[in-house]
């Protein structure tokens, strides 16, 4: 029998091991008014039972380890059967991610990201959450190493369905040890109700799908698309390969290297890297992925990921050798993927010639706000500070331009509906990367705006000035609507 749990110092100042028939007290509080009617309780229900005095500090340490045995009592199966109902849980509120965050000796927090924000779902003692992360691992994950090493950054792939809740194709595990316990990460893959190749839906305008449609229409050469995690990179990447499958009505050969595959791509060959346990065995299983699959008669090749100089040669290797190539990295613009892959070892001279670069794309996604319940700007005009008020401004008429609402029974009370994509593209030439090749990178941005490249700011002022995006959430994501580079004239007059 337990102490009564409105009795929160109660429960503090006693515990009953059933077992062995004892009743330890603080011996602090052997004549506490509460002890006394908890001791006249437990002897109306246990015919004969030994009071101990002990301190406060081994009554904690006797609930502790009470704890601990009872995440160890539960069966695989029921932690199984609460991974499965935390998944649920997790999409039913559209979630991105699932944190698991395990402290040894204090508690496990779960937090859901949603429309980009962490949102604590639950909390439990720190033995369960280690528990609930080995059961995840070693008993629901096809695509992970033998075994679940608490010290050790760890990756894998659910993929079952049994395991999986209705709407989701897949989730990604990454763990990596704290230093007072251990984080799992859980990338949650939805499925497409249809097997959707339209780039508008996720918030492509027109122009910029233009271009990726001429990108599409070259043989050869590669493509870059580049973000930070959780851009949607993924989503874009999956978008295109499916519509170049289904453009070329099955006559194009696509395979992907991916490691592993996170979205199911019909018509589409999409092979796994070997599973394997250290980071120098997986650079090199994919390095081999990408030499097979350049012996596989391929029209379209998918890279994953370029993360290191071997896998970003290959790329361009395969670029050079007839294949359209499609990969990400991560970059913060998409002036900085020219860096991005120089520093990974590819030569000035390749990176700067069209014939192989044949599209650059970074994006990022910010938060559409709820049109039931948005509010205009002008409504609520003397919420924000001056210098916020000069910004939006800046931007002409504010007719359109609103804010995020209070919330309601459309959004679920959070005043947000979902994420859209704020893009920026470069299709290069000739004279953008002689500027490139000469290191002139204020001449290479003045032309390609010249020339009508728009960047992510760009875009979302568009968003904003049409009333889809809050002028203050999206200066979170792409900066501040006043900010960017100030083009000379001269320059201008050079490019």
């Amino acid at each position: 029998m337990n102490a009564p749990a409105s009795g929160t110092d109660l429960e503090k100042l006693v515990f009953f091991d059933e077992r062995a028939a004892v009743l330890y007290v603080s011996k602090q509080h052997t004549f506490h008014a509460s002890v006394c009617s908890y001791v006249r309780l437990l002897r109306a229900k246990v015919a004969k039972f030994e009071v101990v005095d002990v301190s406060m500090d081994d009554i904690q340490r006797k609930l502790d380890k009470k704890d601990d045995e009872s995440n160890r009592d539960l069966g695989l199966s029921e932690m199984q059967a609460i991974a499965v109902n935390l998944f649920r849980r997790a999409t039913e509120r559209k979630a991105s991610d699932i944190h698991i965050r395990v402290q040894n000796k204090g508690t496990t927090k779960i937090f859901i990201r949603v429309n980009n924000d962490l949102e604590l779902l639950e909390q439990h003692p720190g033995a369960m959450g280690q528990l609930l992360c080995s059961s995840i691992y070693t008993s629901m994950a096809g695509i992970s190493a033998a075994t679940f090493e608490v010290l050790k950054r760890q990756d894998g792939r659910i993929s079952e369905r049994d395991n999986l809740p209705a709407g989701l194709d897949g989730i990604r595990i990454a763990t990596t040890p704290q230093v007072d316990g251990m984080l799992m990460v859980l990338r949650l893959l939805y499925q497409d109700e249809t097997v959707a190749t339209d780039l508008a839906a996720l918030g492509y305008p027109e122009n910029q799908r233009e271009l990726i449609a001429f990108m599409k229409s070259r043989p050869e050469g590669i493509n870059i698309i580049a973000g930070p995690t959780g851009s949607g990179k993924s989503t874009t990447l999956q978008r295109v390969l499916l519509s170049i499958q289904q453009e070329s009505r099955g006559a194009k050969h696509i395979i992907t290297v991916e490691d592993p595959p996170e979205y199911p791509m019909p018509g589409i060959v999409q092979t796994p890297v070997a599973n394997v346990s250290s980071s120098d065995e997986r650079s090199e299983a994919f390095q081999n992925a990408i030499k097979s699959t350049m012996r596989l008669d391929p029209d379209v090749i998918m890279i994953g990921e370029v993360r290191d100089p071997p896998s970003a040669k290959l790329a361009f290797e395969a670029a050079m050798t007839g294949h359209q190539v499609w990969t990400t990295v991560h970059a913060n613009n998409v002036f900085a993927i020219f860096d991005r892959l120089i520093g990974l070892g590819i030569p000035p001279n390749l990176m700067a010639d069209p014939s192989i670069v044949k599209g650059l794309i970074c994006q990022r996604l910010v938060k559409v706000i709820c049109p039931h319940c948005r509010v205009p700007i002008q409504d609520v005009w003397d919420r924000y500070s001056d210098a916020q008020q000069r910004r939006v401004m800046g931007l002409g008429s504010c007719e359109y331009v609103h804010v995020a609402g209070p919330g309601c029974k459309h959004c679920e009370q959070t005043g947000v509906i979902g994420r859209t994509v704020v893009p920026e593209i470069i299709v290069p030439d000739q004279k953008l990367m002689m500027h490139i090749r000469r290191g002139d990178r204020d001449r290479a941005y003045a032309y390609w705006k010249e020339t009508g490249g728009k960047t992510m700011l760009d875009v979302a002022k568009d968003k904003i000035v049409a009333g889809l995006i809050d002028p203050f959430q999206a200066e979170l994501v792409v900066g501040l609507l006043d900010a960017g580079l100030e083009l000379d004239p001269a320059l201008l007059e050079q490019a």
